[in-house]
């Protein structure tokens, strides 16, 4: 039998590395990059612009919310810098669907979405097959999601 001094130091020391394991948890990063490079080095404002995924230039970047954003041109860079939250994806360039179910995965430049102003990205094309089902329904799953869904 454990003397109740040494069970309530063991308690003590138990629930204090819980609570440290808790803390020291990583998150996830607020934007989705690879090498510090957002949504695979793609134009986001291209998605506007062109209607179509554009892969960006390591030559024309800014730097916002702990990533490097690529644009085709300054122009593209200049407008998102400008108002970059009018034309980041959605989620952090997440893909969309993951998050409306209440995690994050990766995303592929060809599998995208712009409704009502703004740009989501999916996980692949029969991914977005699925969020396109119900966009107003996934979104709103997606907005009370996020961006808990960082927390692991």
């Amino acid at each position: 039998m454990i003397p109740r001094r040494a069970f309530l130091a063991i308690a003590a020391v138990s629930a204090s590395a819980g609570l440290l394991a808790v803390a020291v948890r990583a998150e996830e990063p607020q934007v989705y990059a690879t090498d510090g490079v957002a949504i695979n080095g793609y134009d986001p404002v291209a998605y506007f612009t062109e209607g179509a995924p554009v892969k960006g230039s390591e030559q024309i970047t800014h730097e916002w919310n702990g990533a490097t954003w690529q644009f085709a041109s300054a122009e593209n860079r200049d407008a998102f810098a400008a108002d970059p939250d009018a034309h980041a994806p959605q989620y952090g360039g997440y893909c969309a669907y993951a998050v409306s179910r209440g995690y994050i995965a990766t995303t592929d430049p060809d599998a995208w979405t712009v409704h009502d102003g703004r740009l989501y990205l999916n996980y692949s094309l029969r991914v977005r097959r699925q969020w396109e089902r119900d966009i107003p329904g996934n979104i709103e799953k997606g907005d009370a999601n996020w961006p808990g869904v960082l927390d692991g």
